[in-house]
């Protein structure tokens, strides 16, 4: 990992080179969905998730047009997969649609340009084998055993920050709640030292940030740039971790047998996959979960007065919320999907959000039900070897948040509509007030 900073330092070039720039430029002022020639949807704009708007274009892409082509330039050609039995036929078939050419849309296959994920590596954008060897390292960390040690302390500090919440007072519930909680876990998992843990949410938030002026950054220059520091911040940690018997993420990747020699860039790509798995999905849906109840109050209520619904709460707003709205595959040959015709090396977006909303899956699936029978069949962790290794960590983290808030709160009152992340793959908040009001 030593020379880690001086190997992101040559992708400046492979910054400039994916199709996000291209996305928010031909993304700004498109209306609204029914205002639109059927081919000119493009549900890659980051523009319909920063200002809500891409409920419509999802519903129309399933009732009309489930395997819908777009091409960019920057992009080539590439496919929005909006239902649900698609999305994971295709999810579960990596023989034939694979994860080795990133999980993000990228870089048109063949212009001979490469893009951060073709060179910052993630054993999520590998397929088996070698998927399977450096997922087996870290997934010791997912366990039962282990999940149910960590219950107490996650409880302890749930506890801690709910009770420093100020009364009748607005505060922005992402940063005081959302990520205080979940950069606490990710410090503990990566045995991070907790002064500096606050960078984990940093570098999050760089990861996948589109440049734009007053945004998370304003250039592709300072994205490598902070990757660089956290190259740099982590090659330290995996160093002085080197022949340690400790059980956090560094150490069990600096000395398993098929990642302590691994590439400088796929150890840092495989630790940006496991800050963002443990920061973006949980932290939104801590934010997600707060907003919604507030969207639909007769399922706080119900809430409020049945705190054992929480065991439907959780998979419901998870379901509702799905953090990470798509992920890319590569066709590995010519196919079918629907009779549409698909070339090989096509890129494919499963879009998890849409089939959440598949209407002939979940009824109602719009809104929120606390008591919806099929929840837990969400897509939103993925399904088949890609499976979220952190999900029941994530749903244990949910549970007790919402236990420690049913106990001490009356309500938490949102005050106006959350400022929104500006991007198509992490579902994210940046702000959102409220107060709230204790029993």
């Amino acid at each position: 990992m030593t020379d880690a900073d001086d190997g992101l330092a040559t992708l400046l070039d492979a910054a400039n080179a994916g199709p996000d720039l291209e996305l928010a430029q031909l993304g700004k002022g498109v209306g609204d969905a029914a205002d639109l020639a059927l081919e000119d949807i493009n549900p890659v704009n980051p523009y319909l998730f920063s200002e809500n708007r891409w409920q419509d274009h999802f519903a129309r892409l399933r009732a009309e047009d489930p395997v819908h082509l777009n091409e960019i330039e920057t992009a080539g050609r590439y496919w929005s997969i909006t239902k649900y039995d698609d999305v994971r036929a295709i999810d579960g078939n990596w023989e034939d649609f694979s994860s080795a050419r990133g999980i993000s849309l990228g870089a048109k296959p063949g212009a001979g340009t490469e893009t951060l994920q073709d060179l910052v590596r993630t054993f999520i954008a590998m397929d088996p084998p070698e998927h399977t060897q450096h997922r087996k390292t870290v997934r010791s960390v997912s366990a039962p055993s282990h999940l149910r040690n960590l219950e107490p302390l996650i409880r302890e500090r749930t506890v801690a920050v709910l009770d420093a919440l100020p009364e009748g007072e607005i505060f922005d519930w992402v940063d005081i709640v959302s990520i205080e909680l979940t950069t606490l876990m990710l410090a503990t998992l990566f045995d991070f030292p907790f002064e500096d843990r606050r960078k984990l949410t940093r570098w999050s938030d760089v990861v996948f940030a589109i440049p734009e002026p007053g945004g998370v950054i304003e250039s592709n220059e300072q994205k490598i740039e902070e990757l660089v520091e956290m190259a740099g911040y982590f090659g330290e940690l995996w160093e002085q971790r080197i022949g340690g018997d400790g059980f956090d993420l560094v150490t069990l990747m600096a000395n398993g047998e098929t990642t302590k020699d691994m590439d400088p860039l796929v150890a840092v790509g495989n630790l940006i996959l496991l800050i963002v798995g443990g920061n973006d999905t949980t932290r939104n849906t801590m934010t997600g979960s707060v907003y919604g109840l507030n969207k639909f109050p007769d399922q706080y209520d119900k809430l409020n007065a049945d705190p054992t619904l929480i065991s439907g709460l959780v998979p419901e707003i998870i379901r509702w919320q799905t953090p990470l709205p798509y992920m890319r595959r590569t066709a590995n040959h010519d196919c079918e999907i629907r009779g549409r015709q698909i070339r090989k090396d096509d890129q494919i977006l499963m879009w998890y959000l849409s089939a959440n909303r598949d209407e002939d899956v979940f009824d109602d699936a719009e809104r929120i039900d606390l008591e919806r029978p099929n929840a837990d069949q969400h897509l939103s962790f993925g399904y088949g070897i890609h499976f979220c290794m952190g999900s029941r960590l994530a749903e244990l983290q949910l549970r007790v948040l919402w236990e420690e808030i049913l106990a001490r709160f009356e309500r938490i009152e949102i005050h106006d509509e959350p400022e929104r992340v500006f991007s198509t793959f992490v579902k994210g908040y940046a702000n959102l007030p409220v107060t709230v009001t204790r029993r």
